[in-house]
This record gives C-alpha cells, sequence and structure tokens, in this order.
C-alpha cells in the first residue's frame, strides 16, 4: 500500500502566507525523509485559510530538495482554467520532475472559486471540466496543426506553425502517453468515482468524507470498473484520512480533541464553510441528522483515525475491511501553530515507520 500526504493546506487566515507556505514546505521534505511515497496539494485561489493557488509552483520549488516522493496535484480545478495552459504547465512540470507527477483533476469544491470562475452551476462546471480534460488529452497525442471547436473552449492553431522551429507545437509530456490521472470524490455516490474508473483513471476519496461515504465510492468504483470491463481490485484508488498517533490511545485522543488542536479547528472550519454554502451532506455521520445537532467532536469522532500505533493499525484495516480495497493512503496535512507542528510530525513518523510496516504485511499487493 502506498503512504501519501494530503494538503489543501488549510491554516488560520491570520497566520503570515509566508510562514503556512514554508511550513508545508518542510512538512514534504520531512515526509520525503521518511519514506513517504507521494504527496498532493490542493488549489484554492480565494480563500486565505487554503492559501495555495499553484500547486505546481510550490511543488516544483520542492523538486530538488526532494529524493524519492511523487507529486500529485489534488487538484487542479479544470473549469477555472483554460485547457492549454494547464497542458503546457503540466507538461513542463512533468519535465522537470523527470516523471515524478500524478495529474490530479476535478471541477473545485470552494464556493467562493466557483463564483469567482463564473462556475456556480454544478452541471456546467462538470461538463467544462470533462471538456478540458479531453482537450488537454488532445493536445497532448496530436502535433499540430491544432483545432479543437469545443463548447466551452474553441482552440485553434494552424497558421502559425513552423516545425523546423518547434513553432506551434504543444509540448507533450514526460510521461507517455501522459501522466497517470486521478479524480476527486467528496459526495456520497458520487459519479466522478465511476467516470474515474470507466476512463480508467484514479479515484480519491476526500478525507472530511465519513465512513459510509468512502464505502459509497467502493461500490460507484466497481460499477465503473465492470462498465469498462476490468477487474475492480482498488489498486488505483486512494483514501485520504486525518491521522493522529502518539504513544497511547488516552493521550492522542486528548490531543484530537484539544480545542486549540490543528484537527478540532480543520473540521470546525470545515462544517462551518459547508453549512454556509448548505452542503453539509457531505460530512454527516449521520445523513438524516439535523445540522443543529451535529458537534465538531461529532465529527472528528467519525473522520480522524487516531490512538497508539498498535490501534492506529487495527483501525485502519478494520476501515478498510468495511470501506473497501483501497490501496494508497493519504494522511492529511494539518496547521502546524504551537505545539500542533511536532504533534503532526509524530503523528508521520510513526505512521511511516510503525504503523505501515503492520499495514503491507496485512495487505498484500495487488496481482498484475
Amino acid at each position: 500500500m502506498k503512504l501519501g500526504l494530503f494538503g489543501m493546506p488549510l491554516h488560520p487566515p491570520h497566520r503570515p502566507m509566508s510562514e503556512t507556505y514554508e511550513e508545508n514546505f518542510d512538512k514534504v521534505v520531512y515526509a520525503d525523509e521518511l519514506g513517504f511515497d507521494e504527496v498532493w496539494i490542493g488549489e484554492h485561489m480565494s480563500c486565505t485559510t487554503e492559501p495555495i493557488s499553484s500547486p505546481l509552483m510550490f511543488m516544483a520549488s520542492l523538486l530538488r530538495h526532494t529524493k524519492r516522493v511523487k507529486f500529485g496535484t489534488g487538484v487542479i480545478a479544470l473549469p477555472n482554467h483554460h485547457p492549454a495552459v494547464v497542458a503546457a504547465e503540466v507538461a513542463q512540470f512533468d519535465h522537470m520532475s523527470r516523471g515524478r507527477l500524478m495529474f490530479g483533476i476535478g471541477p473545485g469544491g470552494l464556493a467562493s472559486d466557483m463564483e469567482l470562475f463564473d462556475v456556480l452551476d454544478n452541471n456546467y462546471r462538470t461538463e467544462r471540466m470533462m471538456e478540458s480534460i479531453d482537450t488537454i488529452l488532445h493536445l497532448w497525442s496530436h502535433d499540430p496543426p491544432y483545432h479543437v471547436d469545443g463548447k466551452h473552449w474553441k482552440l485553434s492553431l494552424t497558421s502559425n506553425v513552423v516545425p523546423e522551429l518547434g513553432v506551434g507545437y504543444m509540448a507533450k509530456p514526460y510521461q507517455r502517453p501522459h501522466p497517470p490521472i486521478m479524480m476527486t470524490a467528496m459526495s456520497p455516490f458520487s459519479d466522478s468515482v465511476k467516470t474515474a474508473a470507466i476512463r480508467g483513471y484514479g479515484p480519491m476519496s476526500a478525507n472530511f468524507c465519513p465512513e459510509y461515504v468512502v464505502a459509497s465510492h467502493w461500490k460507484k468504483y466497481v460499477e465503473g470498473c465492470e462498465a469498462a470491463g476490468r477487474q475492480p481490485t482498488g489498486e488505483d484508488w486512494r483514501v485520504a484520512r486525518n491521522v493522529v498517533i502518539a504513544a497511547s490511545d488516552q493521550e492522542a485522543r486528548d490531543r484530537v480533541m484539544d480545542p486549540n488542536g490543528s484537527n478540532y479547528y480543520y473540521f470546525d472550519y470545515l462544517w462551518k464553510v459547508l453549512k454556509s454554502v448548505n452542503y453539509t451532506a457531505v460530512m454527516k455521520p449521520d445523513p438524516k441528522a439535523a445540522d443543529d445537532s451535529v458537534t465538531v467532536e461529532q465529527l472528528i469522532d467519525s473522520m480522524v483515525i487516531y490512538g497508539s500505533p498498535n490501534t492506529v493499525a487495527e483501525k485502519l484495516l478494520a476501515f478498510r475491511e468495511r470501506t473497501g480495497p483501497f490501496h494508497g493512503l493519504l494522511m492529511a496535512m494539518m496547521d502546524g501553530q504551537g505545539a500542533n507542528l511536532e504533534r503532526e510530525r509524530e503523528s508521520m513518523r510513526r505512521l511511516a515507520t510503525e504503523v505501515m510496516p503492520v499495514i503491507r504485511k496485512a495487505v498484500p499487493s495487488p496481482a498484475r
């Protein structure tokens, strides 16, 4: 099983962005030193609490400071970008990293970004995303002349082409035919998972989804694989979780329930954001529960895996047994203010060195 980090990332808005960028940079370097396999970084344009607007730019700064970890965009919100720009920039990063890139795509999940780019309608946003990825793949698989007569984007590059000078040619990625493509999912029974499976992309379940939502993603994954005529092994399915590990179960619980702790802040913030846009179904452990009855403590208990190393290993294996056979675990990155940074580093260290050997021994690699 692969081990990764997933960072929105999320920090209190009063913290200087230069400080949080440096903090996240150091976490990725530390993850690489610990043997993490991959790091996923999100994209948000209009939220100082989630301050990375260009995951490619941030991850490019880490290429010469890491040795083995692969980088994933988690995600590039395709409806908000011209597909030719995305195609060019992703191809560039793939070459700069010598193939250490995974291309995570999605419609975007931040309402203020949707308003900013005038893509608030869900069907419209999804339509733009799918047209965008089809256009990107076309640009990567063809030489000029280019002519794409899409509904949302019309591309033409036919006159200003000079083959002997390379003028008019879109760069193709380092990985052929292209980097692995992933699609994120957070809604119950998300059709994004089915679409990803049909197309041969890897699905990724968000860390702020309760267990029943993650299990519903497996059902949609199976549907998609069956429609595509391939075996649903779960090899390319990643699931993100908040993980807190300490020397004892009680110490871990004290940390995760600490009102000044980063996990408490994380779930309090997300719950308020989702309530403001009437999208609480994503997070509620009981979809029938009234919003006013849900507490931060309930959210934490339902979505954070915490305890001693032995307890966390047991919880992760039981969680996987109940939800489906994912083969990628992504630990969500938290804010590191005050005591939280060293607590998170301890969780990272214990997860990589004490928990994952148990998980990998219990979970065989899929047959190829």
